[in-house]
């Protein structure tokens, strides 16, 4: 699209240009909400500004932009967002010339920029995941101009070469495709960030082989259902050919992605996976539920014997296999019979962890709107009864790796002790180990001594 790469350089430079002219260092504070898919926009967003002249900073009180990159999944983090955007109007009222930006899942929605521009007065822009490219057009403007702007059209092409500031410097998250076909009776993603597009495969590729130079060694691939990769490409190349691919490349490093799809994992993917020495033994496939007419009622397109028979495949396949998967308590209509069924395929597929969610109610979905909403206590108890199902066999499976030496990737300090090291495996279970901190950022073996439910201790060898 060499319109859009021409308009949001044009104001990259046009920026730059202004600062320099006021011989002004401005300072930028990214807030993110959400997914890995939002995570990786607001490295997008953060490369822009760089271009552009800024520098980062993490308080209010120093930055002259801020920008919520916000998620519309949960309830909870729409009103996290309210709030601190509500915060900053005092701060905006001593400072006018602090601009305020928000973007991401939530204002794709009418009724939130309406809400937004009436309220929240203080707001400058405010645009849709789609819209970042032109993010460098709206903050020239709303600053040489002094005028808000709200933009929730969709622009449904792919904008390559968009500048890229990582937050780390040896993780990478890579997304391959955009958007969502599924259309869960729970979820408003599809409803937000519009259909499934996929890049290029050489675009991909070109990506990932510049982050293995400059030494990236845990790259993830992202997309909200990344087995369909490649359906809307004009070509015969799915994700399981990316995958094989990008294993192909030369380098010490590996590949992780998410989230998958149970109805569109294959057995092509799966075999890919286990043949690739690169591909991470870990997957993450979502079930949400065990009961049959529950998923019908979700639109999730199979069945608890089908989900079944797909793991045991994989686990047939890779039997070391790290499985992990979300699932939802409560939704519309679920009887304690049917909440057994999740129970009961909690036990029989034995999963690694598991992401669980209680149920909630998101304005603009079909289940929104469902009769036999579940009281808060009920799903609540529900909760509680899933969750200690699952910890023994989280246990149980961190067990096996006792007195076993594993490669682990160091990421940095443990978060609780600064002395101790943490790292993931291949299977992406955390490991604290002590070691020196030159080793950070690179792959390293370690045996370990003991196990809970969480995280695995070790020592380095």
């Amino acid at each position: 699209m060499a319109l859009p790469e021409l308009d949001y350089k044009q104001y990259i430079c046009g920026l730059k240009e202004f600062f320099s002219r006021t011989k002004t260092t401005p300072k930028a504070m990214i807030v993110t909400y959400g997914c890995q898919q939002n995570i990786s926009d607001s490295e997008i967003i953060k490369g822009m500004l760089k271009q552009s002249g800024y520098e980062f900073c993490d308080s209010y009180d120093k930055a002259d932009l801020v920008v919520f990159n916000t998620c519309a999944v949960r309830e909870h983090a729409e009103l996290r967002v309210y709030g601190n955007i509500g915060a900053l109007k005092p701060v905006k009222k001593q400072r006018p010339n602090l601009k305020i930006a928000v973007c991401g899942c939530m204002m794709q929605q009418e009724q939130v920029q309406k809400q937004i521009k009436q309220k929240y007065r203080h707001v400058d822009m405010v645009f849709g995941p789609s819209l970042i490219y032109r993010f460098p057009e709206m903050l020239y403007k709303s600053i040489t101009e002094n005028i808000r702007i709200f933009d929730r059209s969709e622009h449904p092409e792919i904008v390559e070469g968009l500048p890229v500031q990582r937050a780390d410097n040896n993780k990478a998250w890579v997304t391959v495709m955009y958007g969502c076909n599924n259309f869960c009776t729970y979820c408003i993603v599809p409803y937000l960030r519009g259909r499934e597009r996929s890049r290029d495969p050489q675009n991909i590729i070109n990506e990932v082989k510049e982050l293995i130079s400059c030494g990236y060694k845990d790259i993830t691939l992202l997309g909200q259902n990344v087995n369909s990769y490649g359906k809307d490409l004009e070509m015969d190349y799915d994700f399981a050919d990316l995958l094989k691919d990008l294993n192909d490349l030369e380098g010490d490093f590996w590949l992780r992605f998410v989230t998958s799809h149970p109805k569109d994992c294959t057995k092509k993917l799966i075999d890919t996976m286990a043949a690739c020495d690169k591909v991470c033994k870990q997957l993450h496939l979502p079930f949400q539920s065990g009961s049959d007419r529950v998923l019908k009622a979700m639109n999730r397109n199979y069945t608890f014997d089908q989900y079944v028979s797909l793991t045991d495949y994989v686990r047939e396949k890779m039997p070391d296999i790290v499985l992990t998967g979300d699932v939802i308590v409560g939704f519309p209509g679920e009887t304690d019979d049917e909440f057994e069924d999740t129970v009961r395929l909690v036990k029989r597929v034995e999963f690694d962890n598991l992401f669980t969610f209680i149920y909630s109610k998101r304005s603009g979905t079909p289940a929104a709107i469902m009769d036999n909403q579940i009281d808060d206590a009920v799903k609540s108890w529900r909760f509680d009864r899933l969750l200690s199902v699952l910890h023994p066999i989280s246990k149980k499976k961190n067990d096996a790796y006792f007195g076993k030496t594993v490669k682990v990737f160091v990421e940095g300090e443990s978060k609780t002790d600064s002395n101790v090291l943490c790292g993931k495996t291949e299977g992406g279970k955390t490991v604290d180990f002590m070691a020196d901190k030159s080793l950070i950022g690179s792959f390293v073996n370690v045996r370990i001594i003991e196990c809970k439910t969480w995280n695995l201790i070790g020592e380095l060898i």
